[in-house]
Order: C-alpha cells, then structure tokens, then sequence
C-alpha cells in the first residue's frame, strides 16, 4: 500500500480500536478466503466480525446470501495514528464533513473494481454513512463488496483479492490526499461556513455570489455549465462579505420579505430559483454554486395532483368546499393542484420553514392569482380559494417567513413584493422601481384576505407510521423519486431539494428511527417529534441512523423527512391547539 505522510510503517497489533475484548479481531483473513476456495457460497457468512487487515480493522457486517445478491457490507476502520491526516484537517464540524466527502471520491476514483461500491455522491457535501472522520481524525470507511463466486461456490482467491488487497489499497490511495488537495477543500469549507455566518448576521436569507456559474449541464447532470453566463449582481442589491480565504466576495443578497424573480421565458428565472433551492446544501469546489446560499430552512413549494393530504388545517387558502369538508382539517387521497400546493406550504411551515420558493411554472394557477376580470365573473363566495397573492404579505410582516417567487404572467405580486429582479439573458437587473411606479396604476383588482393566520399543529398516531406487528420496516429507496417503507410507496418526485439517492434512503432511516426512538410518539407534535430528530442527529450524526440498518445514505434535512411522513397514505393525524405550528 502507499505511504502516508511520514512514511510511517504500521503494525496493526499496535493499534486500539476500541474495547475488543469480547469479541476480538480476527487475523489471517486472506487464509481463510483461500482455505473457503470452490466450498458452497454461503458459507461466506463464517466471516462476519471484524480483521485484522494491516493498520486498519475491517468489519464484515452484512454478507450476501449468493452472488446475484445487493452487496455484501464492510466497514474499514483506520484509528487517528494509522489515518495519519494533518490534525487541522478535521479540526471543525465544516471541515470534517467537507474532508469525509473528498475521501470518498478519492476513494472511488482509486478503486480498481467495481465490485467494491462506495457511496461518494455527486456536487452535494452531505453527511454520509460511506466515510465519516472524527474529530481525533480516525477515519471510517463503509461499503458495498459484491463477493465474487463460481456459479454458487465460492471464488476465495479472488475474494482474498478484493478485500485483502483492493480494498485497503483503494482506502491507502483515498488517505494519501496531497496537502494541496485537502487545502483546497478545507479552506472552501472554512469560507462557506463563515459565509453562512455572515449572511445570517446581515439579517439576510440568500446569497449568490459574482462569477457564480449558476446553469447545469442538463437535466441528468449537475455539473456546471461551461458556457453558462457568470452571474453579477445588481449594484441595488449587491453586498460584500469577507471570507477567511476568499477575501471579500461580492454578490446578491436577498432579504426577507417578498422577492420577485420576473423575466421572459428561457432567460434564467427558473434557473436562479433552483441554484437558490439548492444553495440550503454546501457544494464540492468548482460545482460554480460555491457561494450560493439559502437560509436552510428554505423549502421549495409545487403543485402535485394526486397526492395524499392527511388532517392538514389549509383553511388559511380554502374557506370552504362544495361538499362540506372541513378545510382546517383536510384529508383526501387524490388532491389537486391547488389543494396539494395548501398542503405543501402549510405543512412547509409546520416543520419550521421560514424561506419558501414557488415557481409558477410548477404552481397552481388558482392559488396563484385571481386577477381582477375573474374577480367580476366569479363572486368571492362562489370560491373557496383565497390566492397566494393576498396572503404573502402577511406571512412575511405577521410570520417572517421571507418568500421568493418566479413569476412571468401576473402582475400582481408587484403589489406585495418587496423587490423585484428581471432575469435578461441571464443578467439580472433590480427593477423595483419600476414595478412600483406600475404597481401604483390600479388594476380594479380587490385583495380577498384580511391577513395569513397560522394552521393548526398535528400529532401523529405512531401506529400509522409503524407497529410492533410489523416488525423491521422495509426499507428501500427508488432514487430520488420513491421510498418503500414498510407497505408504503411513498412518492416524493415532486420533493425536489431530495438531490441524492442516498438522502432518500437517509430519509427512510429517519423515519424509522423516529418510530423505535418514540419521537414520533402520539403526543408530539410533528415540529417536536422533529426537533428531537434533529438534536439525535446533531449528537450522535451517522451512529443514530447505523442503528437502523448499516447502508449506504446521506442525512436529510427535517424538511424532507416531514415531506415524507406527509405523503404517506396509511398516515393518520390528530390537531393539536391553532397557531401552534
């Protein structure tokens, strides 16, 4: 294997993994491969535990029943001593995170065989399961191992290949980071921790910096645009901020309030909206969102026909319905357009959104606008949808939940904005001016709300989520569209800050955890059986959700996790007192 910095040789005996005195590490794994050579596939399963594998352990967790299997797992464990990093490297949370994402696409990138599979993600710096460093700089690696066989016998030399050899190499080559390379990652993550910092203390909700690269290579591809137009903000909105590497970093900040994103078709609305929703993750150097940030907890609101909606108070945007249902408690399995938009936002707020962002182009018209000609046809009373465009103000000035919209066919919502950028081939422009002078021309157009008043909490019924006689859920993610979790198909395409498959999985893990650890428990709320989430996942990270299932997944915000548990259709609430949310 590759030395590390300072060359140092190391023996394994010499290393402390922790207490290992009841069930002790194994040596000679390569022998026992040799020896399991043409004998029937599973008795694999005799190498459960943990090796002895040069400087690090390796624990085989999880072996696979034959070859055609998912993979097998293994986790390979490097103590401070044999990781060998430079201590400033994981001196901070940031900077440990930032580190254990590096590693894993090195990782990759070293790895001679496909039949080792590591989770390294794609422009995202999440917290994942596949490489955690600690704050000592021990270094775990974990995995997939497709164990190779002949038909159902077992290939022991080659599987003696794979983990004796490949494996160890492949993590030796991740560990041997030039300082350069570290550097590079370490102080990105210095600056965007302190640009958060900074952005927050300017009583802001979003940055996006000059020269960011802002357009992706397709729908199927994160990756920048090479020939995408670097953003420059308008000087009426531009701010500076300094950075500890970067220096000062000029770029557009966004207020609280009521921000309009206007333009033509095809000239960057939709694109700064979605660098925005994605700027609530950090990303990897050179994805060009480097310093695009959002609040974290900005959530993206959509339209999506056809979900279910359970006990969800939406009376704020439905007064009434036809049939008589009562819409501070409203349930259906087929929502519509303007329905499940209600229920997003209401159960956006719910979990502890105070930035949302809509774009028109995946809202509901209906709850949009209503403008001043269909005022006239259709008598208030005779519609029971109170549009968006009456109620933004007051979640802003009464709630402080800051809302950003892109908008090109109504112009409305230059009555409650705040400001309002035109997106011109890319270029944006502060036009705020002018959309007031326009804003002062009456339209003949009456608001229809007196103000937005809080929804109503939930409490979930545990039971609904998972039960004793269930046992162990299943627990399965379909990318990033669909998670099986237990009996339910849970369908979550329209959830679109979900970036990653594994952050789908994490969700799941989540959701799991929240049942076995009672915080989800018939008597909390859904913020507070969030809230204890988030304080589990802030103590214990990785460890918490590993005690579900060892697997390959991202952690998600509380913000997806309560998108899921929303969208589940064996899901059963109760209402707690009003304006608790």
């Amino acid at each position: 294997m590759t030395q590390r910095r300072g060359g140092r040789q190391h023996r394994a005996e010499s290393r402390d993994f922790g207490d290992h005195r009841s069930h002790p590490p194994r040596h000679d794994l390569s022998n026992e491969l040799t020896a399991l050579e043409g004998t029937s596939y599973g008795r694999y399963k005799s190498l459960r535990g943990k090796w002895w594998t040069g400087p690090a352990i390796l624990d085989i967790s999880q072996v696979q029943s034959d070859p055609f299997a998912p993979p097998s797992r293994v986790a390979l464990r490097f103590d401070a001593d044999a990781a060998d990093l430079v201590p400033a490297w994981h001196a901070t949370p940031e900077r440990r995170r930032a580190l254990a994402v590096l590693l894993a696409k090195r990782f990759r990138k070293a790895c001679p065989t496909r039949d080792l599979r590591i989770d390294a993600g794609g422009q995202e710096i999440l917290r994942r399961a596949s490489c955690e460093v600690g704050a000592d700089g021990a270094v775990v690696f974990r995995l997939g191992a497709q164990l190779p066989g002949h038909g159902r016998r077992i290939a022991g030399r080659q599987a003696a290949r794979l983990l004796c050899e490949d494996l160890p190499d492949a993590a030796d080559d991740a560990l041997a980071v030039g300082e350069e390379e570290a550097e590079r990652w370490m102080r990105h993550a210095d600056d965007v921790a302190a640009l958060r910092e900074a952005v927050a203390a300017q009583g802001l909700v979003a940055f996006v910096a000059d020269g960011a690269m802002l357009a992706r290579r397709s729908g199927v591809d994160d990756r920048p645009l090479e020939s995408g137009v670097p953003f420059r903000s308008p000087d009426a909105l531009a701010v500076e901020v300094e950075l500890p590497h970067a220096g000062t970093v000029r770029g557009m900040g966004i207020g609280p309030g009521v921000t309009l994103i206007v333009g033509g078709g095809f000239h960057g609305k939709s694109t700064l909206l979605r660098a925005l929703e994605a700027g609530v993750w950090d990303h990897v150097p050179g994805d060009g969102r480097e310093f695009v940030v959002a609040d974290r907890t900005a959530v993206k609101i959509r339209a999506e026909d056809g979900r279910a909606v359970t006990g969800v108070d939406v009376h704020a945007f439905v007064d009434h319905l036809p049939s008589g249902d009562d819409t501070r408690h409203f349930s259906t399995e087929n929502a519509s357009g303007s329905t499940s938009q209600a229920a997003a936002v209401v159960e956006s707020l719910e979990a502890g959104a105070r930035v949302l962002l809509i774009d028109e182009d995946t809202a509901a018209t209906n709850l949009m606008i209503r403008d001043a000609r269909m005022q006239e046809l259709v008598a208030k009373d005779r519609e029971p949808l109170t549009p968006l465009v009456d109620l933004v103000r007051s979640m802003a000035d009464d709630h402080g939940v800051a809302v950003m919209l892109v908008m090109g066919g109504s112009g409305d919502y230059m009555d409650v904005a705040d400001r309002v950028v035109l997106m011109d081939a890319y270029v944006p422009e502060d036009v705020t001016a002018r959309a007031k002078a326009l804003a002062a021309k009456p339209t003949g157009r009456k608001v229809e709300a007196g103000g937005f008043r809080m929804p109503r909490a939930r409490v979930v019924d545990a039971r609904s989520v998972s039960s004793e006689s269930r046992g162990r859920q299943k627990i399965r993610a379909g990318g990033t569209d669909g998670l099986r979790f237990g009996e339910s198909e849970i369908d979550v395409r329209a959830v679109e800050q979900i970036t990653d498959p594994s952050m789908t999985a994490g969700i799941g893990l989540a959701l799991e955890a929240a049942v076995r650890r009672g915080w989800i428990d018939g008597q909390a709320t859904v913020a507070e059986a969030l809230d204890r989430l988030d304080a589990a996942l802030e103590a214990d990270g990785e460890a918490e959700l590993l005690r579900i299932r060892d697997a390959d997944f991202a952690i998600p915000r509380r913000f997806e996790v309560a998108a899921a548990l929303n969208r589940m259709r064996e899901l059963r609430v109760r209402q707690g007192e009003e304006g608790a949310a």
